[in-house]
Parts: C-alpha cells; sequence; structure tokens
C-alpha cells in the first residue's frame, strides 16, 4: 500500500483541500504500472467521495486532457517561440553559482528537468522568469503562477479542465517534491467558480493576495509594476 495525496478544488484561499488516500501502489517504471496505480488511486478515492469528478494530471494519464495538462506537454507560447511549463520553471532558476540558464527554454522537457547545471550551481535563491525576479516564497507561488497563467492561455483546455472537481498526479510524492501540477489545477478551477481568476492573473501581486493572502504590505516586489506574463521576446 501507499498514500498520495488528491487535490480537490474549493472556493476559499488556498482555493484546494488535500486528500490523502491509501491505495494499492504498483512499482515499475512502465505506463501500464503507472496506470495500474491511478486506477487504483482513483477507485479509493471514488468510495470517500463517490460524487467527485476526478481527472489524472500526468503524462501518464489514460486522459488525453490529463496528459496535455501535463508540465511536460503544456506550452507557453510568446512571438516566436514556444516551450513547456516545465521547461519555463527549470530554466528560471537563479542559483548562487549561475542561472537562469535561459538556453533550458529550447529544449526538451526532460532534458530541461535533467540538465546538471540545476544541481552543479549551488543553492537555490530566486527565479526569474524573462526580466521580472521571484522569490522562493511562498515556495510553490512561482510555479503556481507560471502553471496556471500557461492553463489560462489555453482556452480549449480551460474549458474542459472546469468539468472535474479533484486532481491527482500518480508522478507527486510530497515527501520528495514540493511544486505539483494537480494541486495548480485545483487552484485554477477554484478561481474560476469564484470569478477570480482574471482579477488573480493581472498580477503576481494580485495572485499573492487572493491565493496566499500576502497582502501588498507584505509583499514588496512586485509593487507598481506593469505586467504581462505572455512576454513578447523581440
Amino acid at each position: 500500500m501507499a498514500q498520495r495525496p488528491i487535490f480537490h478544488s474549493v472556493l476559499q484561499k488556498p482555493f484546494y483541500e488535500t486528500v490523502n488516500v491509501d491505495f494499492q501502489f504498483y512499482p515499475g517504471f512502465s505506463v501500464s504500472q503507472k496506470q495500474k496505480s491511478i486506477i487504483s488511486l482513483h477507485e479509493e478515492y471514488s468510495k470517500l467521495y463517490p460524487d467527485s469528478n476526478l481527472l489524472e494530471i500526468s503524462s501518464k494519464s489514460q486522459s488525453s486532457l490529463g496528459v496535455s495538462l501535463s508540465a511536460f506537454n503544456l506550452n507557453i507560447k510568446t512571438s516566436k517561440r514556444s516551450f513547456s511549463v516545465e521547461c519555463a520553471f527549470q530554466g528560471s532558476k537563479v542559483f548562487e553559482k549561475g542561472g537562469p540558464y535561459a538556453d533550458l527554454l529550447d529544449k526538451s522537457s526532460r532534458e530541461a528537468k535533467k540538465d546538471p547545471r540545476l544541481r552543479e550551481s549551488g543553492k537555490l535563491i530566486a527565479f526569474k522568469y524573462f526580466d521580472i525576479q521571484y522569490p522562493l516564497e511562498p515556495k510553490d507561488f512561482f510555479y503556481n503562477w507560471i502553471y496556471i497563467n500557461a492553463l489560462n492561455l489555453n482556452k480549449e483546455l480551460t474549458e474542459d479542465v472546469l468539468k472535474y472537481d479533484s486532481f491527482s498526479d500518480i508522478e507527486f510524492n510530497p515527501e520528495k517534491s514540493l511544486n505539483c501540477q494537480a494541486k495548480a489545477v485545483a487552484i485554477f478551477v477554484g478561481l474560476s467558480k469564484q470569478n477570480l481568476r482574471a482579477k488573480a492573473l493581472e498580477s503576481p501581486d494580485n495572485f499573492l493576495e487572493i491565493v496566499y493572502g500576502v497582502g501588498a504590505n507584505q509583499n514588496q516586489q512586485f509593487n507598481q509594476m506593469e505586467f504581462k506574463f505572455n512576454i513578447s521576446d523581440n
């Protein structure tokens, strides 16, 4: 047996709640083994919440929507190129001894995540997405910010994902990782149902206040900044 979190969308900050579910885990790296674990996880969650509509968000999902929503596949488009959320996240890391490594935007998601510089450049100290620097706190702020913005720009996916209320990611283990695409989707749905999505995405300040309860007087990073997420890279 194993335990994984399911992220259920709710209508108040932080717009998700975590439900830890015990299920039968099938070891192995093959897609078929991963999908057996997903089925088991979903069956156990459905016993607890039979009226829920649950979607796996990962490249191992049995749903094409869930595969498309993987951070490895969900793309951000600028005026000249397109790159995945995963590449944006990894390519925005600033370390004591280097970074951000903007060339990772032109790599595959897997190449970006495994780039040795990410492990050889010392302590992570910030994120810098194009010319805008982001703090490390709250700990999952930057990841959720870029993921939800990317999803918001894909209207076809936004319409489909709003049909669901609970989200899993079989690859996410909270004992080993911090950021989770399933959590980001749950937040997106919660914001959408409260008609707060547009306001939250107007600026990082708004996002921090609405999702995390961090007011402008607590965060001076983005004050008075004109912001546009989908940056034109001339």
